[in-house]
């Protein structure tokens, strides 16, 4: 299972160390009785359903690229996403050769998230292999639950405003419990939109992921955030009925 892909469900500072800078900004994050209001908060105010398509990039603690991915986000809150991302070939390695991953093409590529608001289900084309948790026994501190809504936003994370850097305002999210697969991001946001997510998981590693076509609030069919394992699959896990 890649890194990158586990940050997830899967955005452009200057690398780990511009992340590591706007997280160490604010001298104590507020507490959801007092917090100011961030524009993750007014953003997520409105949202009904969400759709996306976004690169990814991971990067290594030194910042070369190592990973490189597209998708696409789907979110009907509450409580209901498909992250859904497919290998591209990486950039040049410092040395300028070329590294490529497995095709983008490739039917048999990549992994889908799912969570249809009873469980959360992770698909692994590559090893054909699905795992499922119901969703209160399955980790819930993830940027993709936290758009949903599956999860509490100032129950499951501290949220700090950081300033604007690049054209875009930036809010510092980090989980409240030990227990998440990131330790830290920043959500980007133009004009109330956002743009672009930096994730640092806790292998000092960084994703990030640029969302490009963006539809706010249209149509998303059932059949999108819902999952039945391929014909064939190892299943690992029992589904909550």
């Amino acid at each position: 299972m890649r890194p990158a892909v586990v940050a997830a469900v899967t955005v452009l500072l200057a690398g780990p160390g511009a992340l590591a800078t706007a997280a160490a900004a604010p001298a104590t994050l507020p507490t959801p009785a007092n917090a100011a209001v961030t524009p993750l908060d007014k953003y997520l105010d409105n949202l009904h359903t969400l759709r996306a398509t976004f690169l990814q990039t991971l990067a290594d603690p030194h910042g070369r690229e190592i990973d490189r991915a597209s998708g696409t986000l789907i979110v009907q809150r509450p409580g209901k996403f498909s992250w859904d991302i497919r290998p591209q070939p990486v950039a040049g390695d410092a040395a300028g050769a070329s590294t490529t991953a497995a095709p983008a093409s490739s039917a048999g590529a990549g992994q889908l998230m799912v969570c249809d608001g009873v469980n959360l289900w992770f698909y692994d084309r590559d090893l054909q292999q699905v795992t499922v948790k119901p969703v209160d026994a399955a980790l819930s501190a993830t940027p993709a639950m936290l758009l949903s809504g599956a999860v509490d936003v100032r129950e499951s994370f501290k949220l700090a405003p950081v300033g604007e850097r690049e054209g875009l305002e930036w809010v510092l999210v980090e989980p409240a419990g030990a227990q998440a697969d990131f330790r830290s991001a920043l959500f980007g946001f133009e004009h109330g939109e956002l743009r672009r997510m930096i994730l640092e998981d806790k292998l000092d590693q960084t994703a990030t992921i640029v969302f490009q076509k963006v539809e706010r609030n249209g149509t998303v069919r059932p059949a999108e955030v819902s999952f039945t394992p391929p014909a064939g699959a190892d299943v690992i896990g029992t589904p909550r009925k």
